[in-house]
């Protein structure tokens, strides 16, 4: 067979091949695109089920009243505060123990506003003023709604000296806080006796008044019921510690004012959350070890 007729039978033979590997790149390239774009749709889904679980999350965390950490929340951070303690008692850290505080604050006075405004409005005068004390703690400390105008702080690396500073200022913040307005007019000067809303706090300090979240609670809700008997507006050290409670904090603190250093020694500025509004970190892991602290249910007045 001459050459050129060899060349021609090959280029015969060829052509179906040609032809078969056109097709299959073509088909191939098509099936990268596909690819390419599902695995777009899929992380974009990834991302926005991401998104809904931490919106579920803080949701689950946040009381929907006042937008500060609910009772879970508070129940889990003090079962896992409790449970770091603890931990660095028995590793014999050379720091020793690290400290930790509890406040327990009740609001009164919220009859009147009940009474006047009504409920809604009533909820959003507590909603504010929970977001007002908010910004009065560290962003390592926790403060949540323990009950209907009660609220719990958890105060990480706090001994009693600090958690009496918290408390005093606390107290103070509730007194002269400025309240919302509803009416048309120019804002009426606030009242030189405050506004009508007093704070009673009980302080319980770990391993002073106990090493477990019951215990620690209950020293600070008998404290806090020497504070409501003393009248209130006032905060009070566990039950037989008179040298350290106060009736009424001495003096408003003044505005951008550094806390004091020998009172605050203890207080770490360790990162941590104030509030879900606040774009605080979520929940954290909770201690498995360490189940949540069985305490009274929550009294909702204005819920």
């Amino acid at each position: 067979m001459s050459t050129p007729l060899l060349v021609q039978a090959l280029a015969v033979l060829s052509a179906p091949a040609l032809a078969g590997a056109t097709v299959l790149g073509l088909r191939l390239r098509r099936c990268g695109a596909e690819a390419a774009a599902r695995q777009k749709r899929l992380r974009e889904r990834i991302a926005e089920l991401e998104t809904r679980c931490a919106d579920l999350e803080r949701t689950a965390s946040c009381d929907p009243l006042t937008g500060v950490w609910n009772y879970r929340h508070l129940q889990l951070t003090l079962d896992r505060e409790i449970e770091r303690a603890r931990r660095a008692e028995r590793t014999d850290q050379p720091e020793g123990p690290r400290p930790l505080a509890v406040l327990l604050l009740e609001i009164t006075g919220f009859d009147a506003v009940v009474a006047e405004h009504g409920r809604g409005r009533a909820g959003a005068v507590l909603r504010d003023l929970a977001q007002r004390l908010a910004m009065e703690i560290r962003r390592a400390d926790t403060l949540g709604r323990y009950s209907g105008e009660e609220f719990l702080v958890v105060l990480p690396d706090t001994g009693a000296e600090g958690a009496a500073q918290v408390a005093e200022r606390l107290v103070w913040s509730v007194r002269r806080h400025l309240l919302l307005d509803w009416s048309s007019g120019p804002r009426e000067s606030r009242p030189a006796h405050g506004n009508g809303l007093t704070a009673a706090v009980g302080v319980a300090v770990l391993p002073e008044d106990g090493t477990h979240a019951a215990v620690l609670l209950r020293a600070a809700d008998r404290a806090l019921a020497e504070a409501r008997a003393a009248g209130g507006d006032c905060w009070r050290v566990r039950p037989g510690s008179g040298d350290r409670s106060a009736a009424r904090p001495p003096a408003p603190p003044a505005a951008g004012a550094q806390p004091n250093a020998t009172a605050e020694r203890d207080r770490s500025e360790k990162p941590g959350s104030l509030s879900p509004c606040a774009g605080g970190d979520p929940l954290a892991q909770p201690v498995n070890s360490h189940t949540p602290a069985a305490v009274a249910g929550p009294r909702d007045v204005l819920s």
